[in-house]
């Protein structure tokens, strides 16, 4: 596995909740994408830039795994890593613990690199591999 970790942190609002003050399961592909955007800009990859450069990367693949509910007002910690250096597909796994250090959830998402223009998949950019390749992320 590669060791391109990442952690965020987040906080449960009300809103993300039913009426037992337990996480909506839907919710959880949002705490994906929040880390996920996280750990791009920590590396110096701007989403927003890819875009604007002509490359998408759209969700293909979602996968979660429940283990223990997440509840209204806590703190989550999100660590996020790649599984393996990306070539058309980047491929993403998540561990959300609690503030305990409990692990509550799972999972993993893969994203395609997508041509703007063409609206096909096309291979990472060199300078996303190149930026992944120099990151150091957080030892686990």
């Amino acid at each position: 596995m590669l060791k391109k970790t990442s952690k965020s942190k987040l906080k449960v609002r009300y809103a993300e909740t039913d009426q037992m003050g337990v996480v909506y399961h839907g919710n959880y592909a949002q705490y994906f994408e929040v880390a996920r955007i996280e750990w791009l800009d920590k590396i110096g990859i701007s989403y927003k830039k890819m875009e604007e450069n002509g490359i998408m990367l759209p969700v293909v693949s979602l996968s979660t795994k429940f283990i223990k509910s997440a509840l209204f007002d806590d703190v989550l910690t999100i660590t996020t890593r790649i599984k393996k250096m990306p070539t058309a597909k980047i491929e993403f796994e998540y561990d959300i613990h609690n503030h305990n250090g409990e692990l509550l959830t799972q999972g993993e998402t893969v994203l395609v690199f997508i041509s703007m223009e063409s609206k096909r998949p096309v291979k990472c950019p060199n300078n996303v591999i190149e930026l992944i390749k120099n990151y150091k992320g957080i030892e686990e």
